[in-house]
């Protein structure tokens, strides 16, 4: 029973309406918590770090738990009368520590010890005492050599004493495998709880505002959506250095543009009516809040997040997809033009371009060629990355009829592969922190970097522009419990095992609001200096 806390009763009491008494009470009060003989544990539809005991089957891990022995033991049940519950816990923000502890009173008189529950026990379940109300004690944590402690004043029911550790120290194991999997699903309910509340009506106004610049956009869902979510569809519009009333026209044509077998079509308004109205700095900060917004609020498929665009917006698309490469799960340039940004980025993305072979206006048909050079030659070099299909439609223009709308089914067959054991990193002068599982403290417009992961070993190839780097690891991509080693020109930058953490966790989530771009355990490795050539030795 939940009445300010969870309670018990029995079947057939003879206690009215009184709780926390039971035919059952005393044999209740010597449960040991944490042990599984002699523990009391609730089953959990949750997925936790502790599988329900089965008698009848001790090898099973199918049924998972919770640890509730704190509500039922000794000391929990008794209240002395002209007391109050002081509840203790031990660690640093992010992870709950066990260890032993022991209150005195004003005289130095042990009053109450115990243990202090770790991550293992219900979040609710602190280690608790009875204590006067206008008192005060002074209680010591000890836990493996480390001892500390804290003098308190009790001040009313339900006051929780905490001993704070430095987060190296507290997070000295790090977490299991299970502890981290179970965190990452607690902290993406608690996300999605928070975007449902504070972002539907953004959602339902069809408008997002962001640092000054305001995007509306539009959006149609097709077909059937998929277990995993709708696939999402971002088309940009064509226009650009023209009037609002020009642009606001290329936005309704856009949405008209293409059809889908099945997902969600969407189309933005640009904040802007300048030429480079989509590749502009705050154009990547709306997608990403746009992205944020649908995987909670409409279900779809992170994994499965495509970007095109028609003329200006295939100007967009050349700009975005490179720099943006791990938000896509594939994408379409149609008779846009590059500028001066470079392909190198895309190697882990399915990228194709669709130009009229007649669309001669600021040469782009010829840097349509000139890049499927480019594709091709990447790929040659690298046959595991940089898939991609140039189409130059012989005997049209600008406008292609709609025979551009082959990319669609093309794109469909491919999705993103957000932890690939290759990565090229080419910044661009609007600049990222984080890049598939790299990330940077400083990003540097033009800055390089080419690092690949085989097995327990990360070689950064190369670095160019970068100081610091942090890796983002997790047990998909390699064996947490094992030594990694991260080396860079022939030095080991790096070798240890990585600790899974909540910081890590909780940090990757907020970054992206992906779910399936979360990382528990981090690597920073520092750089060699370069020479004024901007070569490494």
């Amino acid at each position: 029973v939940w009445d300010e806390g969870w309670h018990f009763t029995g079947a057939a009491e003879p206690t009215g309406n009184e709780l926390d008494r039971a035919w059952f009470t005393g044999r209740a009060s010597m449960a040991v918590p944490a042990d599984e003989r002699h523990g009391i544990f609730a089953v959990s539809f949750k997925h936790t770090s502790r599988r329900f005991p089965l008698v009848w089957r001790p090898d099973a891990d199918s049924v998972y738990a919770v640890d509730v022995t704190g509500r039922y033991v000794a000391g929990d049940l008794s209240w002395p009368e002209g007391t109050v519950r002081v509840r203790f816990c031990a660690g640093d923000p992010q992870l709950r520590l066990a260890g032993h502890l022991a209150v005195l009173d004003g005289d130095g008189v042990r009053v109450f010890e115990g243990q202090t529950r770790d991550e293992s026990f219900d979040a609710n379940d602190h280690l608790t005492a009875f204590l006067t109300p206008g008192r005060s004690y002074e209680a010591c944590w000890t836990r493996a050599g480390t001892s500390l402690r804290v003098s308190f004043e009790v001040a009313r029911d339900e006051q929780l004493v905490e001993f704070e550790l430095p987060v190296p120290q507290a997070q000295e194991k790090g977490l299991t495998r299970k502890q981290a999997e179970t965190l990452a699903a607690e902290l993406w309910q608690a996300h999605a709880k928070r975007i449902r509340k504070e972002r539907a009506a953004e959602l339902e106004a069809r408008v997002l505002e962001l640092d000054g610049q305001r995007m509306p956009f539009w959006y149609k869902a097709f077909g059937k959506a998929p277990p995993a979510g709708h696939s999402l569809w971002i088309s940009m519009h064509g226009g650009g250095g023209a009037p609002t009333k020009v642009n606001d026209q290329q936005w309704e044509n856009q949405k008209r543009l293409y059809d889908l077998d099945e997902g969600i079509y969407l189309v933005p308004r640009a904040p802007t009516d300048t030429w480079n109205l989509w590749h502009q700095g705050h154009i990547d900060a709306l997608f990403d809040r746009l992205i944020e917004d649908l995987i909670v609020l409409e279900g779809i498929d992170p994994s499965r997040v495509y970007l095109m665009g028609y003329s200006a917006g295939g100007d967009g698309v050349f700009q975005l997809a490179p720099r943006m490469a791990d938000r896509w799960g594939a994408a379409a340039m149609m008779a846009g033009h590059p500028n001066e940004t470079v392909p190198d980025g895309l190697r882990n993305l399915a990228f194709t371009l669709h130009m009229g072979g007649e669309d001669g206006s600021y040469g782009r048909n010829k840097m349509a060629g000139r890049w499927r050079d480019l594709l091709a030659g990447l790929h040659e070099r690298d046959p595991g990355g940089y898939e991609h299909w140039v189409e130059i439609h012989a005997g049209k223009g600008h406008w292609m009829d709609r025979e551009d709308g082959a990319a669609l089914p093309w794109m469909a067959t491919h999705s993103r592969n957000l932890r690939p054991e290759k990565i090229v990193w080419v910044q661009d002068d609007v600049t990222h922190k984080r890049f598939y599982w790299l990330a940077v403290d400083k990003a540097t417009a033009r800055s390089r970097l080419v690092v690949s992961r085989r097995g327990q070993k990360i070689e950064i190839l190369e670095a160019r522009g970068v100081d610091a780097l942090l890796l983002r690891l997790d047990d998909s991509m390699l064996d947490l419990d094992q030594t990694v080693t991260v080396s860079h020109g022939g030095e080991t930058l790096y070798e240890g095992r990585p600790l899974r953490r909540r910081d890590v966790l909780a940090r990757t989530l907020a970054e992206r609001g992906d779910p399936t771009g979360v990382f528990c355990a981090e690597v920073r490795v520092q750089l060699p200096a370069q020479d004024e050539g901007g070569d490494r030795p």
